[in-house]
């Protein structure tokens, strides 16, 4: 579906059903230089099984039109916006990377709201480097080449697939070389509220960390769990593109946990 968040046309995936905000509602937000795509499989299952979903793709991303947000700061107040649009009162935040850092400052502001916070492959903090950083200012394409390569465990690079005929790598690749993967590292790489913002997490959390994470290793996703005090739930032979290189897997740790915390 479409909205208008600040006077900006927003798309919002909602799982293949309509939006019900009376239903308890998962907000799935996507990671540098991703959009709506990476949440296919978990969005589609939570819209079919009692909930109801907003995907959206963060401005400037894919279908959103306006200017990509600079800070992670500002993304997670217009994710509040969005929210607020929506009419939902009973949230369930999801992000996967650069999207949990956006779902950490907006659980702050959405207080009694939060049902429950999942970070999928992130961290209290997401350093880049800077040859990355540098690459992605000149050159989308090659920077997004670039992320890829750390950012799929050895299966994926072995050409193994979740979906039949189909390769996350080159699906990641498409979705990034078109999005401002740039701003977005930026905006990490600026970022230095999230422990402040996990300290003051009242609402029950989960992590979910991968085995072969380059980009937020393992150990970067314990202290996060340790600092949350939250549920930890780990993928093995899997990197950091966690929701569309073990999008079942991901769904299963996601779902798991919701059903658990879902009034």
């Amino acid at each position: 579906m479409n909205i208008v968040v600040d006077g900006v046309n927003i798309f919002v995936a909602t799982g293949g059903c309509a939006f019900d905000p009376k239903k308890p509602t998962v907000v799935f937000v996507h990671g540098s230089g991703l959009d709506h795509r990476s949440w296919a499989l978990q969005a589609r299952w939570f819209a079919f099984h009692g909930f109801s979903v907003l995907a959206p793709d963060l401005p400037g991303h894919s279908l959103s039109e306006g200017e990509p947000l600079k800070s992670i700061e500002s993304m997670g107040k217009w994710l509040v916006k969005a929210i607020k649009h929506s009419g939902a009162e009973n949230i369930h935040l999801v992000g996967h990377s650069q999207g949990f850092l956006v779902a950490l400052e907006a659980a702050i502001l959405l207080e009694d709201k939060l049902k429950s916070l999942t970070a999928v492959a992130s961290a209290s903090a997401i350093p880049v480097n800077e040859s990355l950083v540098e690459t992605a200012q000149k050159n989308t394409k090659d920077a997004a080449d670039m992320l890829l390569r750390w950012g799929f465990g050895s299966r994926s690079h072995s050409g193994s697939s979740a979906v039949p005929g189909m390769q996350p790598i080159g699906i990641g690749r498409q979705i990034m070389s078109s999005n401002p993967l740039a701003e977005d590292l930026l905006a990490c790489n600026k970022y230095k509220n999230g422990i402040n913002c996990a300290k003051n997490i009242k609402a029950p959390s989960n992590v979910i960390v991968a085995t072969e994470d380059k980009n937020t290793p393992y150990t970067f996703g314990l202290e996060l769990a340790e600092l949350l005090g939250a549920e930890t739930t780990t993928i093995s032979g899997a990197g950091h593109m966690l929701p569309i290189e073990a999008p079942k897997s991901t769904l299963d740790a996601i779902k798991s946990f919701i059903l658990k915390t879902n009034p």
